[in-house]
């Protein structure tokens, strides 16, 4: 998986329709999307369907899956594909094996070394064995500490600390006046996705890179280590890959096309994803001493980590020498298992639930915690058929491969699908680690509403409330002021965040357009052993969701959303919460250009009174930074147009879903529902256009996206938003005409939604 922030932090919000303070969804009150008589038959349904997934068969899937490394290329991974493979097959699913054939590559030498300026320090870049923890001695089969994707390199250079190692930083460090040009920079995990260390630091002349995981943030700083706790060790290490992704993820090689035996490859000189200079990724004991040589200025407090010692910046005498080199041949096959529930009465809609089964070693709560739940599902899925249910539309699920190397199987299997995914797929659910505390949802707010539904019908296995009402009580926990709790407490629904990237929903959220979720618990254990040896059994089984009830939790949660989806009689989809997250989306993008224009503004003032000379330490002096040009007044008005336009369809729309229900019964199965429903299917595909994003087309979608510059963290309203950030005015200009056009479009559609339900006899 590639980690964002604490799940705990993935909390329900939205607006809907639904009167304030209706908090509880009654067991006669009819499901959204249901004929009054098919909604009193799928409750029954389901509160079957939540009965079956068994704690105890998931820590026995668990035990099996995580018992060996098995990251791509491992004889474990295909085992553990052809595992899973069996047991959907016996849960009475239809499943098969699809390969594809990636760019992967292995680490065959590293070497990271203090050559000058401190005592003589060459690092372990090697997790030890622990006695109590029984897989973590597989070192023949596990993975080395490396970083899939470094380009290899073998340089020796000055070292300069860099923070996290993000843009910002880099500011600061020319008003400090130190260069990384021609250096080695070491930059801390956290702040950014990993790939952006190393991005950004070529882009400013670095030629290496090294990446530590400073106890501040997930060692000892926040608790106990392992074995002891769940924190990162001092040898612990952080894998990861460090492609490019932003760019477009999957294999390198193939970017647009599944990776099939008979694909058109790039050379890997010519993958524009593999980074531009070697990078290492190192633990917080073997980082030490490299800091520790170094001299120059003093860190800013806020640089400063947890290893009790001043952090300079350099760069001074101290000298590193890295060598990263890989094996880049052959190619590693990948093993997506695909199962399928066929629909009985549209079975040319497919919705669609994934995780992955790969993992950089063992692998226990990434992702393996995720991927035995999504297996009860099947298995109850499965008992339900067997019992006579019989889903409308087709159920799909997926066990990806190579996802932890940068969603290798997702997106190759995405790509190679598109034009079938394009015509069929309702909605993508994903989910990848899980733990215990509170239920995060992310994903497409033409599904909020729905995801709220789901999560009210679902149980908090240790507070025994419903997951949405422990969620809401703990976002007014976390609330700032007073307005924000009460705007929590007087909203029907709670709102979901939008995806950017860092697992598998990517490919078909934003390259694709199908509509998406992204389901899990978390916040309540936290750790530091992500991507290292100890994300094991043993790890899982002491400080995690050691009972798996949050596994069965998640296993209920991801089944009834199926199972809702698979038989609404008018699809789920409601368009008031996304209107009203578009025209946030707008307060944002007008909030950030004014705050622009102001800080130029302001900054220049000061200038020109000379507020920086007069405050500059003579002894510890920074460079005074430059006058820039005030930024021109940006055109919101066909955004804004466009917006208004979003709201009267997305009414206009809920108008017509009233009046149908005040209908019964029998008209919500009319046969003409068939043309909403299909509306309804290509309502997330309007939200992308063909020639994507600027300059990276393979990102389609004009609402969600990773950041350029964050990887992990989405970027909502991307063209228009990092036009502003990054003062590229004409862009913005541009960016914001093609988004209006694109919500018109959507808007278009959600009426001719409406007019459809509204002729509904």
């Amino acid at each position: 998986m590639f980690r964002r922030t604490l799940l705990a932090s993935i909390l329900f919000a939205s607006l809907s329709f639904a009167p304030a303070g209706n908090h509880v969804i009654a067991e006669e009150q009819t499901l959204y999307g249901y004929s009054a008589e098919s909604s009193q038959t799928e409750r029954q349904w389901e509160e079957k369907l939540r009965a079956v997934p068994n704690p105890e068969n998931m820590r026995a899937y668990m035990k099996l899956l995580s018992a060996h490394p098995h990251h791509v290329g491992s004889p474990y991974d295909k085992q553990n594909a052809e595992w899973i493979l069996g047991k959907f097959k016996e849960f009475g699913l239809d499943a098969q094996i699809e390969q594809f054939d990636v760019l992967f590559p292995t680490p065959k030498e590293r070497v990271v070394e203090l050559v000058e300026g401190g005592p003589k320090f060459v690092a372990k870049l090697q997790e030890p064995a622990v006695a109590v923890d029984p897989t973590s001695n597989q070192q023949a089969e596990q993975l080395p500490t490396y970083n899939a994707y470094s380009i290899d390199g073998d340089v020796t250079a000055p070292l300069v600390y860099v923070n996290y190692g993000v843009p910002e930083d880099y500011e600061q460090l020319e008003r400090m006046g130190v260069s990384v040009k021609g250096k080695i920079v070491i930059a801390r995990y956290y702040h950014s996705w990993r790939g952006i260390k190393p991005k950004v630091a070529a882009e400013h002349g670095a030629v290496g890179c090294l990446i530590f995981s400073d106890p501040h943030e997930d060692g000892f700083v926040q608790g106990e280590t392992f074995p002891s706790g769940p924190y990162r060790p001092p040898d612990g290490v952080q894998r990861g890959s460090v492609a490019d992704m932003p760019l477009y993820p999957g294999d390198p090689l193939t970017p647009g096309v599944g990776a099939t035996k008979d694909a058109k490859r790039l050379k890997v000189e010519e993958a524009q994803t593999i980074t531009k200079i070697p990078v290492l990724p190192i633990s917080y004991a073997d980082a030490q001493p490299l800091l520790a040589a170094l001299t120059g200025r003093v860190a800013p407090a806020e640089w400063r980590g947890g290893l009790g010692m001043t952090y300079h910046v350099g760069p001074g005498a101290a000298k590193v020498h890295l060598v990263v080199k890989s094996n880049w041949e052959p190619l590693k096959t990948l093993y997506d298992v695909i199962a399928k529930i066929p629909g009985s009465t549209f079975p040319d809609e497919w919705v669609i639930r994934g995780n992955h089964h790969d993992g950089w070693v063992n692998g226990a709560e990434d992702p393996v915690s995720g991927q035995i739940a999504i297996l009860e599902e099947a298995r109850a899925l499965g008992e339900m058929a067997k019992a006579g249910w019989k889903p409308k539309r087709t159920i799909i699920y997926c066990a990806w491969d190579g996802e932890e190397p940068g969603l290798l199987g997702s997106t190759e299997w995405a790509e190679q699908h598109y034009d079938e995914l394009r015509a069929h797929a309702v909605a993508y659910i994903n989910s990848d680690t899980n733990g215990r505390g509170y239920f995060g949802v992310e994903g497409s707010h033409t599904l909020e509403k729905f995801s709220n539904d789901v999560a009210r019908d679902v149980t908090d296995p240790e507070t025994k409330l419903s997951v949405w009402k422990r969620d809401q009580l703990h976002k007014i926990a976390d609330a700032k002021t007073a307005e924000q709790r009460e705007e929590i407490r007087k909203r029907a629904d709670l709102r979901i965040p939008a995806l950017g990237s860092g697992s598998d929903y990517t490919a078909f959220l934003q390259h694709d357009g199908v509509a998406s979720l992204n389901f899990g618990f978390g916040g309540e254990d936290g750790g530091g052993i992500y991507h290292s040896i100890y994300d094991d059994f043993y790890w899982y089984t002491h400080f995690s969701d050691t009972d798996f009830v949050y596994c069965r939790a998640l296993a209920q949660a991801g089944a009834t959303a199926m199972m809702r989806l698979a038989d609404a009689d008018l699809l789920p989809f409601e368009f008031g919460d996304f209107a009203d997250t578009v025209q946030a989306y707008l307060k944002e993008l007008k909030v950030l250009a004014q705050k622009t224009q102001d800080e130029i503004r302001e900054r220049n003032r000061e200038i020109e009174e000379g507020v920086f000379q007069a405050t500059n330490d003579p002894r510890r002096p920074l460079v005074a930074p430059s006058a820039e040009a005030v930024p021109p007044h940006l055109n919101f008005a066909p955004l804004e147009n466009a917006v208004d336009t979003l709201n009267r369809s997305a009414a206009e729309y809920h108008k017509a879903l009233e009046q149908l229900n005040a209908k019964g019964g029998a008209a919500m199965a009319a046969s003409s529902l068939v043309e909403v429903n299909k509306l309804l299917i290509e309502s997330e595909r309007r939200l992308t256009n063909a020639e994507g994003l600027p300059n990276r087309p393979w990102f389609k979608h004009q609402l969600y996206a990773p950041g350029f510059y964050t990887g992990y963290a989405v970027k909502t309203v991307p063209a228009v938003r990092e036009a502003i950030e990054l003062k590229q005015w004409k862009q913005a200009d541009e960016a914001i005409v093609v988004v209006a056009r694109v919500l018109e479009n959507e808007a278009a559609l959600i009426s001719s939604a409406a007019q459809k339900l509204a002729a509904v006899k």
